[in-house]
């Protein structure tokens, strides 16, 4: 089961730097991203949803190269391709995976202007590689799935940039 976190940010770039640093993370199989998306709240207050993976797109390229190939099957190369790349991208955009657009719409609509959010479903993770390296960039929770102990420990890593609060020494 993936755990769904969405975190604000006070600027327009700070969720996509974080995605590219979760994205460098998951190549050193310190975490396992199911979806990553980049919500932006502009200055006229438009909300954008930035995909990691544009699956209309993908789907046209890969139903266009197997139409391709059953197309010159039977000597209709360009009509198979055509074909192909058409259902593909129907069918790409049908498959919604991972976080609710509407979902982040919504939240979306609750960000300040010039603001950004990122939307994750983590599926497995390091925590405390993943958090050395994520929590620099700070960030207020808007929504987890976590429990509240582990949403409150989360918020208080991010809160601190990632440094340690020494405790206070009594005497």
């Amino acid at each position: 089961m993936s755990d769904l976190i969405a975190i604000a940010y006070d600027d327009l770039f700070k969720a996509e730097e974080v995605r590219l640093t979760l994205a460098r993370l998951q190549t050193e199989r310190l975490i396992e991203l199911e979806d990553a998306v980049v919500v932006v709240k502009n200055a006229d207050g438009k909300v954008k949803l930035k995909q990691a993976i544009n699956l209309t797109a993908s789907g046209a390229a890969s139903g266009g190269f197997w139409g391709l190939l059953i197309g010159t099957l039977f000597l209709v190369p360009l009509f198979g391709a055509a074909v192909g790349a058409a259902t593909g991208a129907l069918g790409g955009a049908l498959s919604d995976i991972g976080v609710d657009d509407n979902f982040m719409k919504q939240l979306g609509e609750t960000l300040q202007p010039e603001t950004s959010a990122l939307f994750i479903l983590v599926k497995k993770v390091t925590p405390d590689k993943v958090l050395d390296e994520v929590s620099k960039y700070g960030g207020k929770i808007l929504r987890t799935s976590l429990s509240k102990d582990d949403e409150a420990q989360l918020q208080a890593v991010l809160d601190n940039h990632g440094l340690t609060i020494p405790e206070s020494e009594e005497d």
